[in-house]
């Protein structure tokens, strides 16, 4: 699957309903996309932590689409994602995140920061905040 209409239409097949039925499911499982162009964008979405966190909080227990039929966010969570993952496995937190390696800045921000905190304040958050300070006018 690619794109959350693709996702929608899949839904339609299995639940009934429209396409919109559940558009805004299937874009809020893709919305990482935009912050990550590759599919490691679903290290944050595609697990069922991100469906009992978030989806199921956000959309509640269940829908009911527009031939009247209640179906379960959960479910229409998870062929999302074994769609993506052509129907074998939806991955686990440990899955992906046993994938990364370790730096130094995850362990309390000890040595160095991540390359994105370089670029917005390449003299240091400290040295940004007291210059600030030192230019405050009351």
């Amino acid at each position: 699957m690619a794109s959350p209409d693709k996702h929608a239409a899949s839904s339609v097949k299995r639940w009934g309903g429209v396409v919109d039925d559940y558009m805004a499911i299937h874009k809020k499982m893709d919305c990482s996309k935009a912050h990550f162009p590759d599919n490691r964008h679903r290290a944050l979405t595609h697990t069922m932590f991100w469906v009992y966190e978030v989806m199921v909080p956000l959309f509640g227990d269940t829908i009911t689409n527009s031939s009247g039929r209640i179906c379960a966010v959960k479910d229409i969570c998870e062929l999302h994602i074994l769609e993506d993952y052509r129907m074998k496995f939806i991955p686990t937190v440990s899955d992906w995140l046993q994938e990364i390696n370790m730096s130094n800045w995850m362990q309390n921000g000890f040595k160095e920061v991540p390359a994105s905190a370089k670029r917005i304040f390449p003299n240091g958050v400290r040295e940004e905040q007291q210059t600030a300070e030192q230019n405050h006018i009351d």
